[in-house]
């Protein structure tokens, strides 16, 4: 849990004048490798990331690549001899990058297929459960993949209201009604568009009592 002090201190840089840094979203992640073939090879063929024109003007090695919204930058190591030993234990608290995923079911039976190692863990909140996948890419740097989306936005008293994500739950939640809907009959009057409150699930007060989503097939929490 995090303590009032010390989401008072999460703010501390903000108050010394001038507010936070204007951003707008995550651009991309920039990750050194000892093999910039292999890491290509496992961005593009295990998490389904695109190569993309890099700029020519770059002195070094290295690779660009995009998807999800996101790019992943990738850059050859110039003695990768120098890097810290490859990371054997898989350990969920240490540094990541972690992905939203539609069936984690599909996740865990295509890393079996593929070899690659994972280890599984479970977060119940509220009666909400997190099912998290955790392995690692060719230098030790660890991927989750997750359906941390059951978990609602719930910012600590006294935060900023997180706007840009409340519209995105909503835009989430219409589609997902509209795709549950299926099409509507020919002839019919098309269906009203479903209300913003649905995606009330997703961002809510700090005071809101625990909100329950629909429970899919998860990994045991026990």
């Amino acid at each position: 849990m995090v303590s009032s002090a010390a989401a008072a201190a999460a703010g501390g840089f903000g108050g010394r004048g001038g507010g936070v840094l204007p951003l707008a979203s995550l651009n991309h992640i920039s990750i050194v490798c000892r093999s910039l073939e292999a890491s290509l090879s496992f961005y593009a063929g295990v998490l389904g990331f695109v190569p993309i024109r890099r700029p020519g003007s770059f002195d070094f090695d290295g690779a660009w690549l995009f998807n999800y919204g996101i790019g992943i930058h990738l850059l050859q190591s110039e003695d990768p001899g120098s890097l810290p030993p490859e990371k054997r234990e898989i350990n969920p608290k240490d540094n990541h990058i972690s992905f939203q995923c539609e069936s984690m079911a599909a996740v865990e039976r295509r890393l079996r297929e593929m070899g690659i190692p994972y280890v599984q863990r479970c977060v119940e909140e509220g009666g909400i459960n997190v099912d998290q996948i955790f392995f690692h890419d060719p230098d030790g740097f660890m991927i989750e993949v997750c359906n941390c989306d059951n978990l609602p936005v719930v910012p600590l008293a006294g935060a900023p209201v997180l706007g840009g994500v409340c519209k995105r739950a909503a835009a989430a939640a219409v589609t997902k009604q509209q795709q549950q809907g299926g099409v509507a009959a020919a002839g019919a009057p098309p269906a009203a568009a479903p209300a913003a409150p649905a995606a009330a699930a997703q961002c809510v007060p700090s005071d809101a009592a625990p909100i329950r989503v629909a429970e899919e097939a998860h990994i045991s929490c026990a």
